[in-house]
Parts: C-alpha cells; sequence; structure tokens
C-alpha cells in the first residue's frame, strides 16, 4: 500500500490546522475540518494534484467546520455532484446548525450553517485513498467530537481534544473537563508511543511523547 502525505492549510485567525490527506500512489484525499479560508484550500488541492473524495470534520466549531459548506459545494462543482461531507458525531448538530452565529460572536464572515451527509459514531469507518481509519468519539471538548485514526500508519487526527503539551478546551458550551480527560485516557494513551498525531492547532506529537512529558496527563490511569 502506499504511504499517505499530508499538508496543512492554516486557516482562519484562529491559525487551524485543515489537513489535505490523500494516498501517494493514487492521490485520491479527503480535506479534513475546513474551517473558512476555501480559496487557499482549493489552492493546495490543486498544487498537490489531488483527487479529493470526501470532506471530513472532528467537530462541529466555527474554525473547524465554518468553510465546510462552501469547500463541498466548490468540489461538486469540479465534477464529483456525490462528493459528501461526513462526520463529526450527531451530538455536535447543534453546532454545525448555527456555525453563522458563531460566526457573528468571534467576527468573522461567509461561515455557513451546514448537515452532514453522513454522521459518524464510535467504531465507524472512513477510506482515505485505501487507507482505513477508525472513528473514536472523544468527548469533552464538544459533546460529538471524534477522531481519526490509522493503526497502520499510525497517525491519528485528534482535532481539538489533544495538543503537545496542552489538551483542548473545556470552558465553551457544551465542553466537559473530566469528559475530555477520560477520552484522551481511554482513547488516546492506548495507542502506541509511535503514534503520531495532528492536532487542531500548533505543532503534532507522539502519544508516547505526551504520556512521558503533558502536565495535563500525568497520573491519567485507565
Amino acid at each position: 500500500m502506499s504511504e499517505l502525505e499530508v499538508v496543512i492549510v492554516p486557516v482562519t485567525p484562529f491559525a487551524q490546522n485543515c489537513a489535505l490527506v490523500w494516498d501517494a500512489g493514487s492521490r485520491r484525499g479527503a480535506v479534513i475540518d475546513p474551517g473558512g479560508d476555501v480559496d487557499q484550500i482549493l489552492a493546495e488541492i490543486d498544487r498537490q494534484r489531488v483527487t479529493v473524495e470526501q470532506v471530513l470534520l472532528t467537530h462541529g466549531h466555527i474554525d473547524h467546520a465554518g468553510g465546510a459548506a462552501a469547500l463541498r459545494e466548490a468540489l461538486r462543482a469540479r465534477g464529483d455532484a456525490s462528493l459528501p461531507l461526513v462526520g463529526p458525531d450527531a451530538r455536535d448538530q447543534p453546532l454545525l446548525d448555527h456555525l453563522e452565529d458563531q460566526a457573528r460572536m468571534f467576527g468573522l464572515a461567509d461561515a455557513r450553517n451546514v448537515r452532514p451527509d453522513r454522521w459518524l459514531a464510535e467504531g465507524d469507518q472512513v477510506t482515505i485513498g485505501a487507507h482505513p481509519f477508525l472513528v473514536r468519539h472523544c468527548p469533552g471538548h464538544t459533546p460529538g467530537h471524534i477522531v481519526f485514526l490509522s493503526e497502520a500508519a499510525p497517525l491519528a487526527i485528534v482535532g481539538d481534544v489533544l495538543f503537545a503539551g496542552s489538551v483542548g478546551r473545556t470552558d465553551l458550551p457544551g465542553g466537559d473537563q473530566a469528559a475530555l480527560l477520560r477520552s484522551i485516557r481511554d482513547k488516546l494513551l492506548p495507542l502506541p508511543d509511535d503514534t503520531a498525531f495532528l492536532c487542531g492547532h500548533g505543532p503534532g506529537s507522539t502519544i508516547g511523547a505526551e504520556r512521558r512529558s503533558n502536565p495535563f496527563l500525568q497520573g491519567l490511569r485507565r
């Protein structure tokens, strides 16, 4: 199987890590968390000559999902009228139904409310190119937050659950610190040390590095 390739496209004033992920052999891939700046995302797709087959969301916050409707529309206009928007868990529907309200709160423009073509849940699977990714429901930052995990790579795309040296915020509506720490303890820390992860903001890391040095994770035990 060909390797996975990833390019990060920083979008929105929040410097959110929109990820373009594809199979190196077929150049078929997906866009994950298009928070905005859709023209920049489309330009990177063209630069890398990737055929995007789906748009994936980890959760429903404005900086991760605000450009999803526009990107799906633009990609469908390029020729695939059925190209789907997939995820997150349906418990984030209230957030996606009010993206325009979130945008007004933060002084952002061009965000549109959106409804996925398919919700995801714990145990589901999506495929990027020929690479299967398992879906893990990891609430705490939002009720419907999910993580995408390629055990073969190994690579996790964790949105705003875990960061290099930190963890996701829980002070926004729907946040729950105890749930977030349980998600990390039960779904992420059991992964092998060499599992790399991409997060929603800032640099990525590995599970092993965070287990050893992340101050928010010390003392977490299953």
